[in-house]
């Protein structure tokens, strides 16, 4: 797993050893930066369900200008640390563990994200229970992108207000969310 891209491209990153973590394939990596590349400058990026950091530290190799990446793992946490500073990104990111949940109460009315990435468990029904989570505490900016990854059975719902784009990667699927009136 790498840096595609950008100021740290080619950066190799370390993940967890065993099965806690799932990465994102290079190929949906790929795919979800395709689709937003020219829209990375200057944004703030959350990234709920980090694992090794790899989707926020690619925005950010890119152009998003501070991440905040959260992990319920401790190790996980641990490895984005490792990860940041290897790719010369520690200084624009606050890396944090925290279950998803305990960090939305803590940020509710505080902080919104230009571009929010969700790769949970794939468990059906999780995301759309983040994503209700997300909309209520107003984390999204006002021109938002939100990006999910889930399995076929995880695919969350559309999101009133929200236009969903769906792409699919092997066995994995990406929503892309964009307000309706930024796609006018």
């Amino acid at each position: 797993m790498r840096i595609i891209t950008g100021k740290a491209r080619g950066m190799k990153l370390r993940t967890l050893e065993g099965l806690t973590t799932r990465p994102t394939s290079e190929a949906a990596k790929e795919g979800i930066f395709s689709a937003i590349q020219f829209e990375l400058h200057d944004r703030r990026v959350l990234d709920l369900f980090g694992g090794s950091g790899q989707l926020a530290l690619e925005a950010l190799s890119r152009g998003a200008e501070f991440a905040v990446i959260n992990d319920a793992s401790r190790e996980a946490a641990n490895i984005i640390k490792e990860n940041a500073q290897k790719t010369k990104l520690m200084p624009q990111c606050r890396i944090l563990s925290a279950d998803w949940k305990e960090y939305i109460r803590m940020v509710k009315g505080r902080e919104q994200f230009d571009l929010i990435l969700l790769d949970p468990p794939y468990t059906p029904g999780l995301l759309d229970e983040i994503l209700g989570a997300l909309l209520e505490a107003e984390l999204p900016s006002e021109n938002a992108i939100i990006i999910c990854e889930s399995d076929e059975q995880g695919i969350p719902a559309p999101l009133e207000g929200y236009r969903q784009k769906l792409h699919r990667y092997g066995k994995s699927y990406v929503s892309v969310y964009r307000r309706e009136e930024e796609e006018a």
